[in-house]
């Protein structure tokens, strides 16, 4: 009975770990990308399908519309706090560019409640 319990307990993990998306770009310096508007802008563009992306820019596409949609379910903790951060920054410094990338990832503002309340949120 003990051999079921935790055979379901690792299931269980490796299936919320596979729900998560990757974690290789977790270290990047984001304070240096957002302290250089040279380094943010072609992020940015990536996202919006106006420039060339790096691998790390290519991962972040490939990913913002699920996160917008699910408040970042899929994030791994350091990401979500990531993922405030930038965001912040980029409603503060680089305003229409939010607005491009809202109405590029959610063209009917059918998520913004759910990103907004995840921005707001302290965790």
């Amino acid at each position: 009975m003990k051999w079921y319990i935790l055979s379901a307990i690792f299931a269980l993990t490796t299936l919320v770990a596979a729900e998560q998306y990757t974690d290789r770009y977790d270290n990047m310096n984001i304070d240096e990308i957002m302290a250089n508007r040279k380094l943010l802008i072609p992020y940015i563009k990536c996202a919006l399908d106006m420039g060339r992306c790096t691998p790390e820019g290519k991962e972040l596409k490939e990913h913002i519309k699920d996160a917008m949609q699910t408040a970042c379910e899929k994030c791994t903790a350091k990401q979500k706090v990531y993922a405030k951060k930038v965001v912040k920054h980029i409603k503060a410094h680089e305003a229409q560019y939010w607005q491009d990338l809202k109405q590029y990832y959610d063209p009917k503002n059918e998520y913004e409640q759910t990103y907004e309340g995840f921005l707001a949120s302290e965790d």
